[in-house]
């Protein structure tokens, strides 16, 4: 970057006078890894800790962004994010040293994350005497790696960047070497020309002016004109490109990456993350993936939880249906695994509760890759790259018939919903759910309660009671439920629930006001004091390790519909929730 005179010139004098941590560099020399440390952890530290971003000037006119990603392992998701847009991994090798566990690691993270081009560059072999054997064996020990990755654009360039060798000019001290300096082979990379008539646009916004409605989003592939007959995904709608506007003009053609609004004729029903390719694109959709995923927060990811996928403009709730591996990135090693801890990538299978088009990664990085956002906090604790659909979500397509839930709701006089009762062991939720059944049937009320332990003896009878598991009981009953529901009844859940996650998801299933969560409030102390099933006893005996309130948390809900007290009488907790359903 300094010899390409892109770093501002007060940029370099700082970096003659401030040091990190331990440097030996002697004041008045530049120390160019400040360049790219910003933070002041990374100075303390004397490590990069964070991406950093710095553009670079190239001949002709060319730029180029640098991302600085750290090397440590507990640092691998920032290496993630630095490579994820990538076009070019450059692994620098201490020849002093020679590949280590982070090469190895470096190298497998930027092949999963599609980068295309790898320049390997040996550096300090000036401390070697320039030696070409220690070049040799480096350039052997790393190029079977790279063949088993199936990266086949490797650069390999011996280099000393202390003295400027094989940087940016050729050096005269490493004769034995005739390839391209670093900033040729970074320089002579160009970007792959789009191959074939397939466009898309993802659907960012839906435009309204005095004489139109149009859908506005960033045209990706070979472009649309006006006249182009399109469809709309995942609807699979047909219709024309009457206009193409821009903000401030109307063209007749839109190209790649260019922002447009699509006027379609006929105005049909389109929404925010449909997407529109050109008709006869064989696009698919699905609600099944596997797909690659890099975990990034500091609790695991559990396998059946309900998350947030969300792809550009598209959005949809994600189960993690199935862990496959665990990937180990030094050895390459796929080990099985039950969850993904930070920093951790595995291969898994998704399950979206409406089909979506994704494509693979490897054929598309703008839409083969996705994030995972928690529902509960908001926060995104994974990200995706798809590796091909799964023909089970293809396969299948919902089948409508013509008598509906309010016929059968209204057949029964009654409202459908669901009444989801949720707290500790011992709070009383199945006495609850006994009366209130009791009393629904004697007032001519069609209801079916849905107990958690009669549940576990049979459609649940595999499950244990680890988070994971938690989360698929919580996942069957709720679809359960909401087939129920379908049928018109009044169903009853009497289930621990303990994860405000897993119960979000369960309201997700069904519309608004059909789902009444309904927290039994009751102190632990007083569950004790109950114990009806000798849970507790054997909880603190250790015979039951996950068991909630002692061995598991237990999230309390943050807005349910009504809080029961469980120390008051029977009925009158009964009649609170009556008066709710009348």
């Amino acid at each position: 970057m300094v010899e390409t005179d892109s770093v501002p010139h007060d940029t370099i004098s700082a970096a003659r006078f401030t040091r990190r941590s331990g440097s030996t560099i002697s004041s008045g020399e530049v120390d160019y890894s400040l360049l790219t440390d910003g933070l002041e952890a990374e100075r303390e530290q004397g490590i990069t800790i964070d991406v950093a971003y710095r553009s670079m000037s190239l001949r002709d006119g060319k730029r180029l962004i640098i991302s600085d990603a750290p090397g440590h392992e507990q640092y691998t998701r920032n290496m993630v994010v630095a490579a994820s847009r990538a076009d070019i991994g450059l692994v620098l090798v201490d020849a002093t040293k020679g590949v280590r566990t982070q090469t190895l690691r470096h190298s497998t993270i930027c092949a999963i994350m599609g980068v295309k081009r790898i320049i390997v560059a040996i550096n300090k072999l000036d401390a070697l005497g320039y030696s070409q054997e220690v070049y040799t064996q480096i350039h052997n020990e790393l190029s079977p790696l790279f063949t088993k990755l199936g990266i086949d654009d490797v650069r390999f360039i011996p280099m000393s960047a202390l003295n400027g060798d094989n940087v940016t000019t050729a050096s005269s001290t490493m004769s034995w070497y005739s390839g391209e300096t670093l900033l040729d082979a970074i320089q002579g990379w160009n970007p792959a020309a789009h191959v074939g008539s397939d466009s898309r646009m993802d659907i960012q916004l839906i435009s309204r002016a005095e004489d139109f409605r149009g859908v506005s989003g960033t045209v990706h592939g070979a472009g649309f004109a006006a006249g182009d007959k399109v469809t709309v995904l995942p609807s699979k709608q047909k219709a024309t490109i009457a206009k193409i506007v821009t903000y401030n003009n109307e063209n007749a053609t839109a190209g790649d990456l260019e922002s447009v609004t699509l006027v379609l004729e006929p105005d049909i029903d389109a929404t925010r993350g449909d997407v529109i390719v050109n008709d006869g694109n064989e696009l698919e959709i699905s609600n099944r993936y596997q797909a690659k995923i890099v975990w990034l927060h500091e609790e695991p990811l559990v396998q059946s939880r309900s998350y947030l996928l969300i792809s550009g403009p598209t959005q949809a709730p994600v189960t993690i249906s199935k862990i496959k591996y665990v990937l180990d990135v030094v050895s390459g090693e796929e080990k099985p695994a039950q969850k993904l801890q930070v920093n951790e990538i595995g291969l898994v299978e998704i399950a979206t509760d409406r089909a979506i088009a994704l494509e693979p990664y490897s054929q598309s990085r703008q839409y083969g890759n996705f994030v995972i956002v928690d529902r509960l906090t908001q926060q995104t604790v994974g990200a995706g790259m798809v590796e091909h659909s799964l023909r089970r979500g293809t396969n299948i397509t919902h089948q409508a018939y013509e008598v509906a839930r309010s016929d059968r709701s209204l057949q029964k006089s009654q409202k459908a919903q669901i009444i989801w009762l949720t707290g500790l062991s011992g709070s009383g939720k199945s006495t609850i759910a006994n009366e209130l059944a009791k009393q629904l049937f004697a007032q001519g009320f069609h209801a079916y309660v849905l107990d958690g332990d009669n549940l576990r003896s049979g459609l649940n009878m595999d499950l244990g009671f680890t988070p994971e598991d938690r989360a698929e009981n919580v996942r069957r009953v709720s679809e359960v439920a909401k087939l129920m529901l379908d049928s018109g009844l009044i169903v009853i859940t009497a289930l621990v629930s303990p994860f405000e996650t897993d119960r979000q998801r369960a309201r997700s299933l069904v519309e608004e006001g059909e789902f009444m969560e309904i927290f039994i409030d009751t102190p632990i102390e007083i569950c004790r004091a109950r114990d009806p099933k000798s849970l507790y006893k054997k909880a603190d005996s250790g015979k039951i390790p996950n068991f909630t309130g002692i061995g598991q948390e237990y999230e309390v809900p943050l807005h349910p519909e009504l809080v029961i007290d469980g120390t008051k009488p029977l009925l009158d907790s009964v009649k609170l929730i009556m008066a709710r359903i009348q």
